[in-house]
């Protein structure tokens, strides 16, 4: 076989482990969202995190397990989506420690565009680097199928799958490279749909 001329890391991140979390545990990760929603220094007067937060699979990459989550909460300007992640280190045998979040708002909402086929939130977690000069942006994606029958997410580039994942109570976290530089025109990252009989459902760039 020849040299791969694009030689990108591909499924570079561990498959859930634990799912959606919930509990005890739940409530500890809830605490450090709420803590970086409350640093967030143009968030609308009156928005706070609400009880109820939508946690997502956790994914494990670069020796952390990162959790997305969203909730939707209202504010003197309207309603806001309230999105960001948690991660957390966990040694082999050992307790969770050194918890990080990241929080930020939106107003454009799923609910107020019923052209959409995927709500998608991400965000750069981490950089690669190739040969060259090459490099690639490593992107927490996580989301929703606003359609039915949807049973598994993918992350591609180019049409090469790099990423997927089984959706779990209509959400699925994904964790793979996008913005890739120095393969000509850069290349962004698409996330796709899946049935059960792996028809294409649904497609939709980051950047959209």
């Amino acid at each position: 076989m020849p040299p791969n001329p694009r030689p990108i890391p591909r499924f570079i991140a561990d498959t859930t482990q634990e799912g959606i979390p919930h509990g005890r545990f739940a409530e500890r990760l809830a605490t450090a969202f709420r803590e970086a929603v409350e640093a967030v220094e143009d968030l609308p007067e009156g928005a706070a995190t609400p009880a109820e937060i939508d946690w997502f699979p956790e994914r494990a990459w670069g020796g952390r397990i990162w959790v997305p989550c969203s909730a939707n909460t209202a504010s003197a300007e309207g309603k806001l989506e309230l999105f960001g992640h948690v991660s957390y280190v966990q040694p082999p045998g050992g307790d969770p420690s050194d918890f990080q979040a990241k929080a930020d708002f939106t107003d454009i909402l799923a609910e107020d565009n019923p052209d959409w086929r995927i709500d998608l939130n991400d965000d750069v977690i981490g950089r690669w680097r190739g040969e060259n000069g090459r490099a690639g942006a490593v992107t927490l994606v996580w989301g929703r199928p606003l359609l039915r029958g949807a049973v598994a997410a993918s992350a591609e580039l180019e049409a090469e799958t790099v990423d997927q994942e089984e959706i779990s109570q209509d959400r699925f976290t994904l964790i793979a490279l996008d913005a890739l530089e120095g393969y000509g025109d850069e290349i962004f990252m698409e996330v796709k749909l899946w049935s059960r009989r792996a028809q294409e459902l649904a497609a939709e760039s980051l950047y959209s």
